[in-house]
């Protein structure tokens, strides 16, 4: 009876055990959700400046202004600057990026002005189905050097 023991030999098994690598990967996920909405609490940015030339255009484009109090005004490729509301914008420049796509969406916004105004014309006229936009600014006078550094 012992040499029938010692004969039956146990299958080896060729399984991976994945329990301990799944624990680890909930472990780092929850790691990675928490430390990620920190990572850009309190982000210093000062952006670069330059002297960049305008782009050439073949169309007149049509231009978002947004003012300092949140007022918005609207120029359709070379018409008279209008004062519209937000569900006219989205209308009027929907309907004008519909018949020309090619045509170019500028927004400038008044510096002195909040941010949250240009970002809502931002968010408008993605609903409105414009694809490309473009933002708008002016170059600084009399800081650059010959060589355009600043």
């Amino acid at each position: 009876m012992a040499t029938l023991r010692r004969q039956k030999r146990y299958k080896l098994k060729s399984e991976i055990n994945v329990v301990p690598y799944i624990d680890v990967m909930l472990v780092l996920l929850i790691i990675f959700m928490v430390t990620t909405p920190m990572m850009n609490s309190s982000v210093d940015v000062q952006l670069p400046q330059a002297n960049a030339k305008s782009l050439q255009q073949k169309k007149d484009p049509v231009l978002v202004s947004v003012l300092q109090d949140g007022q918005l005004y609207l120029t359709l490729s070379g018409a008279k600057k209008e004062l519209v509301d937000e569900d006219a914008l989205k209308l009027k420049v929907g309907a004008f990026v519909r018949e020309n796509p090619e045509v170019s969406v500028l927004v400038g916004g008044d510096e002195r002005g909040a941010y949250g105004g240009v970002f809502k014309v931002l968010a408008d006229l993605q609903q409105a189905g414009v694809a490309k936009v473009g933002l708008m600014g002016q170059p600084e006078q009399g800081k650059s050097t010959s060589n355009g550094r600043k």
